[in-house]
């Protein structure tokens, strides 16, 4: 039985430990409690947490330090993550398309599922443009996006472009004009090709979220399967309390307040 958990366990405080760093609870610089501390704390065997250990010292978010013991890595602080907002969706694409690299694993053409060709109101003949990219940043991995378009506006650009350039961007350059989307967010785990791909354990968790983008009078143009890293990328959203007869609510702010630098973070 402990052969079947001890990779569960391993997983969990690895998890644990990498979310604590990711939130500057063990901030860079700072020393880690000793191996037994830590054994005593998540309840755990010393080997399960030596092997967790060894999982963040081969990400680079710690340095194992002979006689001196384990440390978060200095220049943690200092890599920096995306943070999308929700509520203006078609302006986060566009700056992640210019401040990220994407490297193109597949483009092909083929029929859509019946979910994906109802989501972006196809006639049953039509195909799909089918592309998996993964974007880095600092030369990280830290989203596996699958993307269909359909095939009428897919023509409009080729293998290469789409290795250089946004989708979106592509896609507003044949003439069509994003007005509107819906996505859903979710959390999943990684299989073994997305695994693979975003350099994570097979099992991992993952931000999930699915987007169809429609144009001009409803028009389908793009359906994104996106997969995320949670310590390489965050959502958020700005909300401002609206009163109404009766009632209160939050709803998405129409503008997006400057972002507070460090030392105000700590007022």
């Amino acid at each position: 039985m402990r052969e079947a958990t001890e990779p569960l366990k391993t997983q969990r405080v690895y998890l644990l430990l990498r979310d604590q760093i990711a939130a500057g609870q063990l901030p860079a610089g700072s020393r880690l409690p000793a191996e037994p501390a830590l054994a005593d704390a998540f309840n755990v065997s010393r080997v399960t947490i030596r092997r967790a250990l060894e999982r963040l010292a081969a990400e680079q978010l710690i340095d194992k330090r002979p006689g001196s013991g384990t440390f978060v890595r200095k220049d943690v602080a200092k890599r920096q993550g995306i943070i999308a907002d929700v509520a203006n969706v078609f302006t986060h694409l566009r700056e992640m398309g210019r401040s990220t690299e994407a490297r193109l694993l597949t483009f092909a053409y083929q029929m859509p599922t019946e979910w994906i060709r109802d989501a972006l109101r196809m006639e049953d003949d039509e195909r799909v443009q089918v592309s998996v990219r993964v974007r880095h940043v600092d030369g990280v991995p830290f989203s596996y996006l699958t993307a269909s378009v359909p095939e009428r506006i897919g023509r409009a650009y080729s293998r290469e472009d789409l290795a250089a350039l946004p989708l979106l961007e592509l896609i507003e350059r044949s003439g069509h004009s994003a007005e509107t989307a819906t996505q859903d967010i979710s959390a999943t785990l990684a299989s073994p090709d997305v695994a693979e791909a975003l350099d994570l354990s097979v099992g991992a968790p993952l931000i999930s979220l699915t987007r169809a983008v429609y144009g001009r009078d409803g028009e389908g143009l793009e359906y994104l399967q996106a997969l995320y890293r949670p310590d390489r990328y965050s959502l958020q959203m700005d909300l401002v309390r609206t009163r109404g007869e009766g009632e209160s609510r939050w709803s998405p702010a129409a503008t997006v307040p400057a972002a507070p630098t460090p030392g105000d973070q700590d007022r």
